[in-house]
């Protein structure tokens, strides 16, 4: 019974190990705050000033991710979903990275997808209500830069 047991407890810690490390504490308390909004809010964007990056790689959530962020979120959203889309970008003088949870423990990342070819830009066109972490990254391992993050769902930079 003995040997049954290790053996057990061997392969469950070979899963853990091959597992994928997250390293982004999805509960931590947000470096820049907690926004509660519910659709139709204004204004519109709701703005937060943050400042991006870390010395984590967006890339031990998905190979999608980019840039470098840090355990904690920077900015917690609670979201009342209604008819019209979420939109979550950011911008900055910097080239920053935009990594969003989703209520669901999804994940969503983008680059490029905003204004002026630097900025980071996701678009829920049929967003869930609940809790989103939202972090901002920049692509050297702990370079920080000023950025403002936008909740629109109108539009964004």
């Amino acid at each position: 019974m003995k040997k049954q047991i290790t053996a057990v407890l061997a392969s469950a810690a070979f899963v853990a190990l091959a597992a994928p490390a997250v390293a982004q504490d999805i509960n931590a308390d947000p470096h820049f705050g907690t926004a509660r909004l519910s659709s139709g809010f204004t204004p519109d964007p709701y703005t937060v000033n943050v400042t991006a990056g870390g010395s984590l790689s967006a890339r031990n959530i998905s190979g999608n991710c980019a840039g470098y962020i840090s355990n904690a979120p920077d900015v917690r959203l609670h979201f009342d979903a209604g008819s019209l889309p979420l939109i979550i970008s950011a911008a900055s003088s910097s080239d920053t990275t935009l990594v969003i949870n989703a209520p669901d423990g999804s994940w969503y990342c983008d680059d490029d997808g905003g204004n002026n070819g630097l900025n980071p830009r996701i678009q829920m066109n049929n967003p869930m209500s609940g809790r989103y972490e939202i972090w901002i990254g920049t692509y050297s391992n702990g370079d920080m830069a000023s950025a403002r993050l936008d909740i629109s769902e109108l539009y964004s930079q």
